[in-house]
């Protein structure tokens, strides 16, 4: 059996416990025997993203996150949409990365989990898509209504979101041994 992936995830909600959080959580489950999860934890201690400040020496926090991004053999962003965007501390974190090539040709997996989350989705597509990270129709997932599919105890229980994140981690593990292949 071949090593578990290093998969860093990257989640848009700031909240404790999220519907986001919980549905990563689910997400590692299922992928526990092909996944090494491990959670970005900075995403609040981040600084405003400022040029000025993005040069040779750029905040600590900054280069902690550049640097799980680069060593990571792929990377997962779950987010909510907040007010038809993405949450501004994502987007602030995606910033930093901007002048760099830590996504590039990175095989990342994008989910967006939110009441409704079109345009955010949009715009996750859209920036990844120019800051060149791989990612197909397959790894890129759009979960409506999220909160009315865990119950009351929290746990995801929705048949359909379920067999979508299997379909999921199938498209995005395919994809990591595509990296591997060389082009």
């Amino acid at each position: 059996m071949s090593a578990k992936k290093n998969i860093l995830v990257i989640i848009g909600s700031t909240r404790t416990n999220s519907s986001n959080f919980r549905l990563v959580k689910k997400l590692e489950e299922l992928a526990r025997d092909i996944f090494e999860i491990i959670f970005y934890q900075g995403l609040t201690e981040l600084p405003y993203f400022n040029p000025d400040l993005d040069n040779e020496n750029p905040p600590k926090q900054v280069i902690d996150l550049r640097q799980q991004i680069a060593n990571a053999d792929g990377i997962i962003v779950c987010t909510p949409e907040y007010v038809f965007s993405l949450p501004g501390s994502l987007k602030n974190a995606i910033e930093w990365c901007v002048s760099t090539t830590v996504f590039s040709q990175k095989s990342i997996g994008l989910i967006t989990a939110s009441a409704s989350g079109e345009k955010a989705h949009e715009e996750l597509r859209l920036v990844m898509r120019t800051l060149e990270a791989r990612f197909t129709e397959a790894t890129s997932v759009l979960i409506k209504g999220i909160k009315g599919k865990f119950n009351e105890e929290g746990d995801l229980t929705d048949a359909e979101t379920i067999a979508r994140l299997k379909k999921f981690i199938a498209a995005f593990n395919e994809q990591l041994n595509d990296n591997n292949v060389p082009s």
